[in-house]
């Protein structure tokens, strides 16, 4: 089959590979109509390159054709269409019974001491071969997928895999009181579609902040109060502007959809370099010991929320040694929730939104839709913000 490949940073190459087959027998082997890329990924393409090798098979944002199931898997069977969670859960386990998947006691990675495995998610998350595929063998199939009717397009379903439940968690997260305010930070695919569950939830104000001229554009159309990064001369007047627009007091919730790639902290984008650049082994050691993020999106969610207010954390941070304002966030009494999304606690929710009147805009989520041959392609364009390319799905 053809698959992407992680090659090197910033190299992915679409390659032949073998096609997967059940190892197990809670396995299923899906055929893939549709995989998206998610900014997660680029974290990948650029920041935890000591933790992949040449060859790894990545992506995680799946959904597609059963075509074989091991025979412990018995609520699905060939044919059956389904969008498959981005993590690898069992779904007996007591985390998972807790509404936990993403810290599931079965697929744990014990080895780095990080939670359930994830799809194409380096040796962190158990090095699963990922999405970006025309076939991707499901391990815990008796859990994960998610079976979906026939008829509308992939583009109403495949969110379910990371998307709405990363967005819907944030929104959950954030504690947004009923007609309260809150701010989002990063108006990427999960930001903005926290912005939409957010005003679907009752939000009574939702603000959002980016740097991207499209994504700002975006969010506004869909009735986001919007700051641009670019208007203010530092941090500081972007502060200001926002409480002054909101009383003084700051947002009741801010979520934080930007993560360890934020713009304009120089010495940890100059430290994750560093490891990047180190032989594999060398690089893979020094971040899990000592790794920084660039914490400019948290800092600033520290500095707007209000006091007695919530930050959700979205945004992917890998850091073991980042400083953080603990005085400032004690003498605020801030609560700060974080998390990768555990997508199928949050399905039954979603699920009856995707009908035909499309309450979150998921038909017209996507900006680039591309045939998985052009992946090379679409990194690029993605992590260099060209071509207005907000979000993107690939079809083998």
């Amino acid at each position: 089959m053809r698959a992407v490949t992680w090659q090197g940073r910033r190299d992915v190459r679409v390659e032949t590979v073998p096609d997967p087959i059940l190892k197990e027998p809670t396995d299923a082997i899906v055929r893939i109509t549709t995989t998206g890329l998610c900014g997660s990924d680029l974290h990948l393409y650029e920041v935890l390159t000591p933790f992949m090798t040449p060859g790894d098979i990545i992506g995680h944002e799946p959904m597609g054709i059963v075509e074989e199931t091991g025979p412990e898997v018995t609520g699905l069977r060939p044919g059956d269409r389904v969008v498959v969670p981005f993590q690898i859960a069992c779904g007996s386990c007591w985390m998972c019974g807790s509404g936990l998947p993403t810290q599931c006691e079965t697929t744990q990675v014990i080895e780095y001491g990080m939670g359930a495995e994830i799809f194409g998610y380096s040796k962190l998350y158990g090095a699963v071969p990922g999405a970006q595929a025309e076939y991707l063998r499901v391990p815990q199939a008796q859990y994960g997928p998610i079976k979906v009717p026939e008829g509308p397009p992939d583009d109403r379903f495949v969110y379910l895999s990371d998307v709405l439940p990363t967005a819907w968690q944030a929104v959950e997260y954030a504690a947004v009181p009923r007609e309260g305010t809150v701010c989002v930070l990063g108006l990427g695919p999960i930001g903005a579609m926290a912005c939409r569950v957010a005003r679907h939830r009752g939000a009574g104000r939702v603000i959002g902040v980016d740097l991207v001229p499209e994504r700002l554009r975006r969010s506004r159309a869909d009735g986001v109060e919007t700051f641009d990064l670019n208007d203010f001369d530092d941090q500081d007047d972007l502060v200001d502007a926002v409480l002054s627009a909101g009383g003084g007091r700051g947002p009741d919730s801010v979520i934080d959809a930007v993560g360890t790639e934020a713009h304009g902290s120089p010495v940890g984008r100059t430290a994750q370099r560093a490891a990047g650049i180190l032989p594999r082994d060398w690089g893979a050691k020094l971040t899990a010991k000592a790794g920084i993020d660039r914490l400019a999106a948290l800092r600033l969610a520290i500095v707007l929320v209000r006091r007695g207010g919530t930050i959700s954390l979205s945004g992917i941070y890998g850091g073991m040694t980042d400083p953080l304002p603990l005085m400032t966030m004690f003498d605020k009494q801030i609560q700060l929730r974080m998390g990768q999304a555990n997508v199928r606690r949050w399905a039954d929710d979603i699920l009856p939104l995707l009908t035909d009147e499309d309450p979150l805009g998921v038909d017209g989520f996507a900006t680039h839709r591309l045939p998985l041959a052009e992946a090379s392609r679409a990194y690029e364009m993605f992590q260099q913000k060209q071509d207005g390319a907000v979000k993107v799905v690939m079809r083998p």
